[in-house]
Formats: C-alpha cells, sequence, structure tokens
C-alpha cells in the first residue's frame, strides 16, 4: 500500500513536468522560464522531507500519508485554473507536497522488516518512483482525449479515493520510545559525517532520477522534435527501468554492501554524462540515458541500504536529511539545463558538470569504503 501511495504521489508531482512543452508553448515561457517551472514542484518536495520524515515517526505513515496525499488534492485542482506564469509557480510550489512522500513511507515501512532484508524491502518501496513515468506516460494521453483540466481532476478524484482506502487498509508498528525532535536531526547534522556521506550521494543518485525524469519530456523535444506524447514515452522508459533496478540495487547492496555498489555506480554516471555532454544524436543519447537511469535506479537502492546501517533507530531522521539532498539535487539541474541551453544553444557544460560530480562522489565513496567493515 505504501509503495502505491508513493508512486500516486509521485505521479502528483510529475504533474507539471508531463505537460512542461504545453505549458511552454501556451504561455511562451522560454527555456530558462520552462526549467524554472518544472523545478519549482521539486523546492518545496525537497526542504519539506526533514519535517515529513520527523511528523512521521511521530503519529505514524498511516496518518501522515493520508494527509499528505488528501492536501496534494489542493494544488491539482488550483493548477487546473492556472493561466499565467506565476500561478503555475504558485501551485506548482504547493504541488511539492506529494514529493515529501518518500520521507514519509522509509521510516513507515523500514519498522516492519529486519536489518538484513532492509535493502531489498525499500528497494521495492521505492519503485513508487514508477509514478513519475505513469504521469509522463498518462497525461499527454489524457490531455488529448479528454483535456487538461479534465485530467488533472481525474488525478484529484484518484487520489481522494485512494487516500480513504490506504487509511483503512493499513496500521503501524507500535514502537517504544520517545520520536526523535528537529534538535535530533541538527545534532546529527553537526556530530555525524555519515549523514553527510549519505546526502551527498543520494544528491546524485535520487537527484538525477528527478531532475531527468522531469527535463527529459523537453530535452527530448528540443534535440529531435519529436512529439509530446513520443517524448512522454521515452521518458516513462527511463523512469521505469530506474524504478526496477531499485530493488536490485537495495538487493546487491545486501549482498555484497553498499559501498562497493555505489563505487561502480558512480563510475557509470560519469561514462553516460560524459556521452551526453558531447553527442546529440538519437542512438547515443537512448543509450546513455538509458544507462543513467540504471545507475540512478541501483544507486538509490544501494543509498538505502546504507541509511539503517548506519542510523538503525534515527531512520526518519536521516531519511529526512538524505532525501532532503536528493529533492534538491533535482531541482538545480532542469534550471541549469535551461539557462545553459538558452545561453550556449547545447547542453555540453551541465552533463559536463554532472560527470565531475560523479567523480568527487566516486573519490568520496572510495575512501569511506576502505574505512568501513561491512563496505
Amino acid at each position: 500500500m505504501a509503495t502505491f501511495a508513493l508512486a500516486l504521489s509521485f505521479a502528483i508531482w510529475s504533474l507539471i513536468s508531463s505537460q512542461s512543452t504545453r505549458f511552454q508553448e501556451e504561455l511562451g515561457l522560454s527555456d530558462t522560464q520552462t526549467g524554472i517551472m518544472i523545478a519549482i514542484p521539486v523546492l518545496l518536495g525537497s526542504i519539506f522531507r526533514i519535517p515529513m520524515g520527523l511528523l512521521t515517526e511521530k503519529y505514524g505513515g498511516r496518518l501522515i500519508f493520508f494527509l499528505l496525499m488528501v492536501f496534494s488534492i489542493i494544488p491539482v485542482l488550483g493548477l487546473s485554473t492556472a493561466n499565467s506564469f506565476e500561478a503555475v509557480l504558485a501551485w506548482g510550489f504547493l504541488l511539492g507536497i506529494a514529493g515529501t512522500s518518500f520521507a514519509v513511507g522509509i521510516p513507515f515501512v523500514s519498522k516492519w522488516f529486519p536489518p538484513e532484508k532492509q535493502g531489498l524491502v525499500l528497494g521495492i518501496y521505492g519503485m513508487g518512483n514508477i509514478g513519475t513515468a505513469v504521469a509522463n506516460f498518462t497525461v499527454p494521453l489524457l490531455n488529448m482525449s479528454v483535456g487538461s483540466q479534465e485530467t488533472l481532476y481525474l488525478y484529484a478524484i484518484v487520489t481522494l479515493l485512494f487516500a480513504i482506502l490506504y487509511y483503512i487498509a493499513v496500521r503501524d508498528v507500535k514502537t517504544d520510545g520517545a520520536p526523535p525532535t528537529l534538535q535530533d536531526s541538527f545534532h546529527l547534522i553537526k556530530t555525524t559525517s555519515a549523514v553527510w556521506t549519505l546526502s551527498i550521494f543520494y544528491f546524485l543518485t535520487f537527484g538525477s532520477f528527478v531532475a531527468m525524469g522531469n527535463y527529459l519530456p523537453k530535452l527530448l523535444v528540443d534535440l529531435f522534435h519529436i512529439t509530446k506524447v513520443d517524448a512522454g514515452l521515452k521518458t516513462a522508459g527511463f523512469v521505469v527501468l530506474a524504478t526496477l533496478c531499485r530493488p536490485i540495487g537495495g538487493y546487491l547492496a545486501d549482498k555484497l554492501g553498499g559501498h562497493r555498489i555505489l563505487n561502480w555506480v558512480f563510475i557509470i554516471f560519469i561514462a553516460a554524462s560524459l556521452i551526453l555532454a558531447v553527442t546529440s544524436t538519437f542512438y547515443p543519447v537512448t543509450i546513455a540515458s538509458l544507462t543513467m537511469a540504471v545507475a540512478a535506479g541501483l544507486g538509490n537502492g544501494a543509498v538505502f541500504k546504507l541509511v539503517p546501517f548506519y542510523y538503525q533507530k534515527q531512520t526518519g531522521i536521516v531519511t529526512g536529511i538524505a532525501g532532503a539532498f536528493g529533492g534538491i539535487g533535482g531541482f538545480f539541474p532542469p534550471l541549469l539545463l535551461g539557462t545553459i541551453r538558452q545561453s550556449t544553444g547545447n547542453y555540453f557544460w551541465g552533463f559536463t558538470l554532472l560527470a565531475l560530480f560523479a567523480v568527487f562522489c566516486w573519490w568520496t565513496n572510495h575512501k569511506v569504503s576502505l574505512a568501513c567493515s561491512n563496505p
């Protein structure tokens, strides 16, 4: 149920990106404005992951996930009335609340399973990321068949019905001890280095997943002049592949160690980013994008195997912190890519910077894994 709730929330989170080219054409937006529009839902979805993780530890995933889904209906309906750039930004910002869902589900789900199964289980939960593909696949088709406003109404109705079903069907694991506080979060950030390391890694792996999942429809239309529906289908393929690789990454991390898997993940990121930086032809771009999807999925699963490994009793806090960094990692690339595209006419420097950051992550992970008893 949590996986389905995450999928629905991620679909809502992607409602603007799945219609980015429509908004750009109807509102006459520049590439930079379109990048801002795509990135803005990621902002709230990133910042609020820390308090949402804390709220889940205190009140339980049953209530918090229910309230999150109900609240997300408001910006969905508001977006159906948006007829200006400013209105899309305002509703898009509130739409970001759906992106905090990941920090709700991780502490909710992890309490049901022992540490040796955390990688696989949390990887399965993370498959809810496929909601991004659902939005990219269904929204353009529904817009053509029933209209853009009606599509958003339909999403609102489905969300309300599933929120009620979720609240009726699930229950929380009872735990002993006082729930963590915001002060505990600040203490962790100040006193432990592993939370920073995991956050940086998730900034790359999940940030790339979000950024590419949101920006790829526009990139494909820009480079290859394909239809919005075709671009949405190809982006859905990227998201599905990354999503399916997430539990595989968690399972391999259970068996081989999270840091060992991440070493290879970052090498793959470097190669794929450099290919995207130097070419704009269809087949190399396709291969590099799908390769990056594999790396993002495996990396996401491996990172969240390491969260309960380092912080078994503080999973909610660390999930919120790392999740916030991952969300922010998805916020900046669309802005950067849009600005670079408008300034230079290509995406060379955007993907080159991504490759350099992957090099930094590989070096950091290599140093950490040498000192880790269970790499």
